[in-house]
């Protein structure tokens, strides 16, 4: 069985882009219900040289968009990444889920091969495979940021479970 570029992306982000709205809108009920502060959650780290939740959230929407666009061949849409309310990241996954529904799946036909360079011109340029691309750096970048948000919600008292992060209801 073969599966394509398509089928192994964009259903996959909507699936995890979907849970992490779900979570999001569980974090922000903990926060009312537990009289939180909600920057106090837009704002936590694991770790001091990591990323607060609203930057994971940000990162996991631009890799479903940048890995959609690129293996689509179309032109990765730009966003400001000024969201600081639970409110504005909704907005932002819903945008994003948006964008990559309204690409078809014929659009990636031929991406397996394709040439995808990432931050090209720069020291830190790469050079991949559609395919290579997608299954060693996009879904990889993808669920980390996602699992990292899953994460600070959990260890911020959040009541979420595996479940949650799946977006089985």
């Amino acid at each position: 069985m073969t599966v394509s570029l398509y089928t192994a992306s964009v259903p996959v982000f909507q699936q995890m882009l979907g849970s992490l709205a779900d979570l999001l809108a569980k974090s922000q009920t903990h926060a009312t219900e537990k009289k939180i502060e909600p920057a106090a959650l837009l704002q936590s780290r694991l770790f001091p040289d990591m990323f607060p939740l609203i930057r994971q959230v940000q990162i996991a929407c631009d890799f479903a968009r940048g890995v959609s666009a690129r293996l689509a061949d179309i032109e990765v849409p730009k966003y400001d990444d000024k969201e600081t309310s639970f409110e504005e990241l909704q907005t932002l996954i819903s945008q994003t889920q948006t964008f990559i529904a309204g690409i078809a799946p014929a659009q990636f036909d031929g991406g397996e091969e394709r040439e995808i360079v990432t931050r090209p011109g720069t020291p830190k340029e790469k050079r991949f495979s559609g395919s290579s691309y997608l299954l060693s750096y996009g879904l990889p970048q993808f669920f980390f940021h996602v699992t990292t948000a899953y994460a600070l919600l959990r260890h911020n008292g959040v009541e979420i479970g595996k479940r949650d992060y799946m977006g089985l209801k």
